[in-house]
């Protein structure tokens, strides 16, 4: 699959921006306190998340422009997930002003970038600017639909959908192989294993499933050897974060 340019990454950045700034704007009073689509997260842990990880995206960007690599989160998986607790707490408004100020920052970093400094390594994942772009992409799109603030992943464009494709490959099991056929396009085939599953329905849906979201259309089938049969078990979330150890 085709890799979006840094331009067209760009603009999709601001896109989803624009688009997780709406559904931040539509939470009613009181609503952070309610749940998000994510297990045991209410929408004030996940607006402390999106926060951090737009701040932390941000840094890896400042610091990699001067030669300097830096850990994504300071105190690892640690420092993360207590920072998330410590925020998830906040009103509403703080809340608002916290995610526009590190979504602003984050966008500030990845426009202020030459053409030629797009591929300049950083320690997130081991790559270049260009991985944290996409990264962020993901981070914006997917975490407005696990707002349930108005819209889901019928929302995500087909050229996001793609990317999650290639991106999320790494969660087919070894023995699998997965045939993937959105409605109306061609098919593609993630992993190589022995045993094929065909899932078949709305592109949004495969995405959505494939990053763990619960598909909004409810279109998907799948099929083995011509048969109906369960969605397979997918591997966990390819993550940019060592465990602790």
């Amino acid at each position: 699959m085709t890799s979006p340019s840094p331009d067209a990454l760009l603009a999709e950045l601001h896109k989803a921006a624009d688009a997780l700034t709406a559904a931040v704007d539509r939470i009613p009073a009181g609503g952070d306190k309610a749940p998000s689509t994510l297990p045991g997260w209410s929408r004030g842990h996940l607006l402390a998340h999106i926060a951090g990880i737009c701040d932390a995206l941000a840094r890896q960007v400042e610091y990699g422009r001067h030669g300097e690599k830096v850990e994504l989160y300071d105190g690892g998986v640690d420092g993360r997930n207590r920072a998330i607790e410590l925020a998830a707490g906040h009103s509403l408004e703080e809340h608002r002003e916290d995610v526009a100020a590190a979504v602003q920052r984050a966008l500030a970093a990845f426009d202020a970038l030459g053409e030629d400094e797009w591929q300049t390594r950083i320690a997130f994942r081991d790559g270049a600017i260009f991985d944290a772009g996409l990264a962020l992409w993901r981070e914006l799109v997917i975490h407005t639909a696990d707002l349930d603030a108005g819209t889901g992943p019928e929302v995500w464009n087909r050229d996001f959908c793609s990317h999650l494709f290639d991106f999320l490959a790494a969660r087919v099991p070894a023995e699998t192989r997965l045939v993937v056929q959105p409605v109306a396009l061609p098919p593609l085939t993630l992993g190589a294993g022995g045993s094929t599953v065909v899932v078949s329905g709305m592109i949004t849906d495969i995405a959505a499933w494939l990053a763990g979201r619960q598909p909004s259309l409810d279109s998907l089938r799948a099929t083995a050897a011509g048969d109906g049969t369960d969605l397979p078990a997918l591997l966990p979330w390819p993550s940019a974060l060592p465990e602790p150890k």
